[in-house]
């Protein structure tokens, strides 16, 4: 038990180290980093520079931009008597461009840009000049809210001795000056302090050097959440998990570790053996999810989320590798790739045998492995990122692969591990469950943004119920396939998951009637959809809307019986009448995270008030 104990620790720590490895690639984006540094002009007088480090094919924006533009690049600072500003905060020269995003011309910047703020303190020693700089970033396709960065000043020196005439700040300006040289803002009408090149390339090497101690940054602070990512390992380390239970899998642990103690001429080589059949399988899912991303590629990933057709076709294709896994039939690669593969093992010998082993257990246990790793891979693919494919895959490869080197590394805790039996099967028929269920969210996906009201959200609700209804029925003994085993007694982890199947069953009928079902309401359609809704109070009220403000083919009734609109103009016509302000509420028909927020967020009572008001 202490070895077991031991291995068990080192996959733990293995896999937390992997985990927290990934969630730093897991951080919200942001393609706009700022730092902030300040130069002694000398005389009370300091320049402020706040420097934009900007990613490749991203771009920010300049602070003059027209109307029912992006949202501009804008400082604002703290009122105190402490300092003042002497002109517009400068910014570089950048480059206009036709912005697609937009349908306009605009000027913006792309790999870095610093833009200088003159002040003048007011009194003598330490002042603090304080404030935020609000921007907007975007590429070629896509564009991110706006963000808002803190930034501070620690200044201290005598005051200035002139009085400066204070008036309004001019707009923002900026000044065409030789390669090498970044413009300098002009402040009161006075000229300019310019730098000449040894003196900016100076004035960058010393602001780098400064930077870790005089530097305020505050990029850092915003709250650490996870994205996709970093969930698309964690699904896959699960499912990795879960495939080690099936028949396909688990016998073969003991059959595989005996056999490299068995051949091997001492231990360090069956170790070694092991560790390379571990990294194999993991290496071979990893290619696989790499070979998916590399075909696809990003864009199309994002177009896959959203069609109607591929969703239908991940649909089909789930609800097939469910039947399998219900026993209808079997998956299985080709014969002659596992046989070619098992005889190239035998005449290879060494490190090159062990290698091709792995690849045919990869190929052997696809009967199990397949459907897991199909419905993994179209998780990951729909999710839009290029890396999800290959990120899910080192998941699951981690989680098959290392128990492999781990009890080659402590054979005896072989005799801890549960026989093989008929439990084995109804892992599979459970996972066949959970498959079919997953399958309609990719139908429900279908529906709602080819608009059909074939799946409507009461719809969905009853289908999966009854999914789960029969999940807890099979699970204490009242359903039985064809190739379960007979189920004498009922043990405790089954006892356990009929009871979590049944509570959940619990959970979704009340949704039949309107519950926001808020657990959930990322897979569930839209409440928009369900015809029968206790929880709507206000639905009289948006038909009065309609017949006294506004009665067109655009008006809807929206989450919470909001009154919504479909045409623009239509909705200004109806809000200038009504004498209330407008929600822009740019959605996805297919989007998970706003079915989420609409059920979590616009429910809340303060914000809802808000909404209908």
């Amino acid at each position: 038990m202490d070895k077991l104990r031991k291995a068990f620790w080192i996959l733990l720590l293995v896999t937390a180290g992997v985990f927290n490895s990934f969630t730093v690639w897991s951080q919200i984006e942001e393609p706009v980093k700022w730092s902030f540094d300040h130069r002694d002009l000398g005389g009370g007088e300091f320049e402020l520079l706040f420097r934009a480090h900007i990613e490749p094919g991203w771009y920010l924006y300049a602070q003059d931009i027209p109307g029912g533009g992006p949202i501009p690049t804008e400082f604002t600072f703290e009122e105190s008597s402490g300092f003042r500003l002497v002109g517009a905060t400068g910014e570089p020269e950048g480059e206009i461009k036709y912005d697609e995003n937009f349908d306009m011309d605009l000027k913006m910047f792309s790999g870095g840009a610093t833009f200088r703020q003159k002040v003048s303190l007011l009194q003598p020693g330490d002042v603090e000049v304080s404030g935020e700089v609000q921007f907007m970033s975007c590429d070629e396709e896509r564009c991110l809210p706006p963000d808002y960065i803190p930034f501070r000043f620690a200044l201290s020196g005598p005051p200035v001795s002139e009085d400066v005439p204070s008036g309004d700040v001019p707009s923002p300006t900026s000044e065409t000056v030789a390669p090498g040289d970044e413009p300098v803002p002009v402040g009161g009408g006075e000229p300019p302090d310019t730098l000449s090149t040894e003196e900016a390339t100076a004035d960058e090497a010393e602001s780098e050097q400064q930077k870790t101690t005089e530097v305020v940054d505050f990029q850092g602070a915003e709250e650490d959440e996870q994205s996709g990512m970093g969930w698309t390992f964690l699904f896959g380390l699960l499912a990795g998990l879960l495939a080690l239970l099936t028949p396909c899998v688990f016998p073969m642990i003991p059959l595989t570790v005996s056999f490299f103690l068995r051949n091997a001429e001492n231990r360090a080589r069956a170790f070694r053996d092991a560790i390379i059949y571990g990294f194999t399988i993991v290496f071979s899912y990893v290619v696989l999810g790499l070979i998916i991303s590399v075909i696809f590629g990003p864009d199309t990933l994002n177009a896959l989320a959203t069609s109607p057709a591929f969703n239908i076709f991940f649909f089909l294709l789930l609800t097939f590798f469910a039947a399998s896994f219900f026993g209808a039939f079997e998956l299985t690669m080709p014969a002659s790739w596992s046989n070619s593969l098992d005889s190239k093992a035998d005449k290879a010998g060494g490190i090159i045998a062990v290698f091709l082993m792995g690849l045919t257990f990869v190929l052997v246990s696809f009967s199990c492995t397949g459907p897991i790793v199909g419905t993994l891979l179209v998780e990951a693919a729909v999710g839009g990122s290029v890396y999800a494919p290959a990120m899910g895959m080192l998941g699951f490869g981690l989680a098959l692969g290392i128990p492999f080197s781990l009890f080659a590394l402590f054979p005896s805790a072989l005799k801890s591990l549960p026989k093989s039996g008929g439990w084995m099967n109804a892992v599979k028929v459970v996972l066949g469950f959970v498959v079919l269920a997953f399958a309609l969210k990719f139908l429900s996906v279908a529906d709602a943004v080819g608009q059909w009201g074939i799946l409507d959200r009461e719809v969905f609700l009853v289908l999966w119920i009854a999914i789960f209804l029969l999940l807890g029925l099979y699970l204490i003994g009242k359903i039985k396939f064809a190739h379960d085993s007979e189920l004498k007694y009922l043990s405790f982890p089954r006892l356990m998951l009929a009871i979590v199947s049944f509570a959940f069953v619990a959970y979704l009928i009340p949704g039949l009637w309107g519950a926001p079902l808020k657990a959930v309401s990322s897979f569930l359609p839209s409440p928009v959809t369900q015809d029968f809704d206790l929880s709507r109070t206000t639905s009289t009220t948006v038909q009065d809307q309609e017949e006294t403000l506004y009665v067109g083919e655009s008006v809807h009734e929206g989450p919470h019986g909001l009154m919504a609109f479909t045409d623009y103009e239509q909705g200004m016509n109806a809000a200038e009448k009504a004498g209330k302000p407008v929600l822009l509420d740019f959605t996805g028909l297919g989007c998970a995270n706003c079915r989420k927020m609409e059920a979590n967020v616009w429910s809340h009572p303060q914000v809802l008030e808000r909404l209908q008001n």
